[in-house]
């Protein structure tokens, strides 16, 4: 995404916010077998818009000259693990399992001033929710804290076969569904140690993290249009798989395919990074929607 681009689209975005409808969409979810599989629903014309506004907010913070300070970021976290039965197998993960994931949430976002503290764990066995059935009243059953706070719902089997899915942060009013589904759903064997081959480090819950934050995938849009709105990730025409080194996708377009951005469908031992302009946009989300 050339920056005169991003420019032009985000000077271009309407200056009203509306109450944003949130969906899954379900032909979005079906994964190739082995390939990672995320199934937070394409960005609605209303959160595209917002990204529009924040991104000509953040290129007038950029020609404004003025130094930026930006504070870190603390969220609180509320781990929910909604199992089959009470086994590891089963979905049932161990204080130890949830450790190390917080800990690797916190070494992908420590570097960009966001840290993520523990504020609560719970544990339910329902063989309904464990399987992505029913999200909305499990969600209002379990879920804690106020909208800044990260609500991660750690099930034994999604829908689909799915890794993850988010919801991106907009404008809800407290107590509708739309704040109720606000948060992270994880597959249970994605987090350190689990039997997830190539996705079993954790970095599935980065990836959703970012969604929450306000982050498109990187192949947003493909090789034309305005992409996913960020202006140093460059355009790709489609997910990564593995982590294919040199992939241009978009050879027409300026930068190799980003297949270490955690943002991308790359295996998570290639996981390395956000972009600069990333960062900025989870700032600018968090300050907008989640402050």
């Amino acid at each position: 995404m050339l920056f005169k681009n991003l420019l032009l689209t985000a000077f271009g975005a309407s200056s009203a916010f509306g109450q944003v409808s949130f969906r899954r969409i379900s032909e979005r979810n079906a994964t190739i077998p082995g390939r990672f599989g995320c199934g937070t629903s394409e960005p609605s014309a209303e959160h595209i818009n917002m990204s529009k506004m924040l991104a000509a907010q953040e290129v007038r913070a950029a020609y404004s000259g003025k130094p930026t300070t930006r504070a870190t970021i603390n969220v609180g976290v509320y781990f929910h693990v909604v199992a089959q039965s009470q086994t590891v197998a089963g979905g049932y993960l161990t204080d130890d399992m949830l450790t190390k994931q917080l800990d690797v949430l916190n070494t992908d976002f420590a570097p960009h001033s966001i840290a993520f503290n523990l504020l609560g764990t719970d544990r339910t066995v329902n063989s309904g929710w464990s399987t992505d059935g029913n999200e909305l009243a499990m969600k209002k059953a379990l879920r804690k804290g106020t909208y800044s706070d990260l609500n991660i719902y750690i099930q034994s089997k999604l829908s689909d076969d799915l890794y993850g899915y988010a919801y991106f942060p907009a404008s809800v009013s407290n107590g509708s569904d739309n704040y109720f589904l606000d948060g992270v759903i994880i597959d249970a064997q994605t987090v350190p140690g689990g039997s997830r081959a190539n996705f079993n480090l954790g970095k599935t819950a980065t990836h959703e993290v970012g969604h929450w934050m306000g982050l498109f995938h990187t192949f947003q849009g493909g090789c034309t249009g305005t992409g996913d709105l960020v202006s140093d990730t460059p355009a790709q025409a489609d997910a990564s798989s593995g982590c294919p080194t040199g992939r241009d996708s978009c050879p027409d377009q300026d930068g190799l395919d980003p297949i270490s951005n955690y943002m991308d469908y790359s295996d998570d031992a290639c996981y390395e990074e956000f972009s600069a302009g990333q960062v900025t946009r989870m700032h600018s989300s968090w300050n907008t929607y989640r402050n």
